[in-house]
C-alpha cells in the first residue's frame, strides 16, 4: 500500500526569513491524519535567508538530522560543537536529556534549503551528542545510499532508533529497488526532480508512506534526488 503526500497539500509558513513546509504536524500546523510516521515525527523543508536562522534554542529527546539540499548551513550547540554543513554532508544531533543549539545560513548573499528531520529515539535519557559525515555523490548516484542507521553500517551516521535512512540520486530511466523486511514500513521524500515509487509518480516535496509490501521500487522520471527511510 503507498499513501502519497502531496507537496501542495503540505504545512505552510512564510516568515520572511523563513519559508518552511511541513509534511506532518509541526509547530502551529497541526493536522490530526498527519502526525508523522512510525518513529519518523518531522520533515520540513526550510528556506532560510541569506545571514538569517534559527536563535539557540533547546530540545530533547529527539533524533535530529539535517540533509542541506543548497547553500550552507552553520551550526552551534551547547556540546560545543560548531560546523557548517553543506550538500553530501549530513548532520545528526542526539538531543538526548538535553542540547541547545542554533543554525544560522553561512551566506550572507545565498539562501540555504535543507530539510530537517526528527525521528523519536527508541529510548529515553540518552546523553547528547553529535556527528556530521560527509557522503560522496558519486556513492548516491543510482544506487542507495546508507547514511544514518543504529549501527552505524557502512560508515553511516549512527541513530537511537532502528530505523535507517538511505540517500539516492538518480538520472532520468535509473531505478533502485529496497527490499523491505516483513513488518517493515518506509517513507520516501523526493528532494529533486520527478521520480516514480510503485507507479506513482511523485515530484520535489511530495513523499510516500509505504507499508504491507515487500519492495520500494523508486525510478527517476527526471534527474531527481530523494531519501528513502526504513522504520520498523
Amino acid at each position: 500500500m503507498i499513501d502519497v503526500r502531496r507537496a501542495k497539500e503540505r504545512g505552510h509558513a512564510n516568515h520572511g526569513w523563513l519559508d518552511t513546509w511541513h509534511t506532518f504536524s509541526f509547530s502551529s500546523y497541526y493536522d490530526p491524519r498527519f502526525m508523522g510516521f512510525r518513529a519518523l515525527r518531522v520533515i520540513n523543508e526550510d528556506t532560510v535567508a541569506p545571514g538569517q536562522g534559527f536563535p539557540p534554542h533547546g530540545h530533547r529527546e529527539m533524533e535530529i538530522i539535517s540533509y542541506v539540499l543548497e547553500g550552507g548551513l552553520a551550526h552551534k550547540d551547547s556540546l560545543g560543537t560548531g560546523s557548517v554543513i553543506r550538500p553530501g554532508e549530513v548532520q545528526r544531533m542526539s538531543a538526548g536529556t538535553g542540547v541547545r543549539h542554533s543554525e544560522y545560513n553561512a551566506s550572507a548573499t545565498a539562501p540555504v534549503h535543507f530539510l530537517q528531520i526528527w525521528i523519536e529515539p527508541a529510548r529515553a535519557g540518552i546523553a547528547p551528542g553529535y556527528e556530521q559525515k560527509a557522503f560522496a555523490e558519486a556513492d548516491t548516484r543510482g544506487r542507495l545510499r546508507l547514511v544514518a542507521s543504529p549501527d552505524g553500517a557502512d560508515g553511516s551516521l549512527t541513530i537511537q532508533q532502528d530505523a535507517r535512512l538511505y540517500a539516492t540520486v538518480l538520472a532520468s530511466g535509473q531505478s533502485v529497488t529496497h527490499q523491505l523486511k516483513p513488518g517493515r514500513h518506509a517513507w520516501v521524500q523526493v528532494t529533486r526532480g520527478t521520480l516514480t515509487v510503485g507507479g506513482e509518480i511523485l515530484a520535489q516535496g511530495d513523499g510516500a508512506a509505504i507499508s504491507d509490501e515487500s519492495v520500494v521500487s523508486i525510478a527517476g522520471e527526471t534527474d531527481a534526488e530523494a531519501l528513502v527511510f526504513d522504520l520498523a
